[in-house]
């Protein structure tokens, strides 16, 4: 019986490395969707492996591994960045409320 490859091994990686690059990007939401599909994607892998590693390479599994990996650092990333995102925010939102707008206003700035 030939071997062959885990149908989306490389999709699970590519998906893991463009959320490592895709957590600097829109507040860490693209690292966080395309991370979660990555993980989504090599589980289903993981579970053809377990049930059958005869008939799937090695390498393949491996593959799916990697990407694995890669979407845990790529979520881990993507929400570091959305958590600094949100305190940045609700931080110059404060800031902002504690100006003096009315003093600003009438003398003409």
């Amino acid at each position: 019986m030939e071997q062959k490859s885990l149908s989306n091994a490389t999709a699970s990686l590519v998906l893991g490395i463009i959320s490592i690059v895709g957590s600097c990007l829109f507040a860490g939401l693209v690292g966080l969707i395309t991370g979660i599909i990555g993980l989504v994607i090599s589980g289903k892998d993981k579970k053809e492996y377990a049930a059958n590693p005869e008939a799937y390479t090695e390498q393949s599994y491996k593959l799916s591994k990697a990407g694995r990996v890669c979407s845990i650092i790529g979520l881990i990333l993507s929400a570091l960045a959305f958590i600094f995102v949100i305190i940045y925010v609700v931080f110059m939102g404060a800031a902002f409320s504690m100006m003096p707008w009315e003093e600003m206003q009438n003398s003409g700035y």
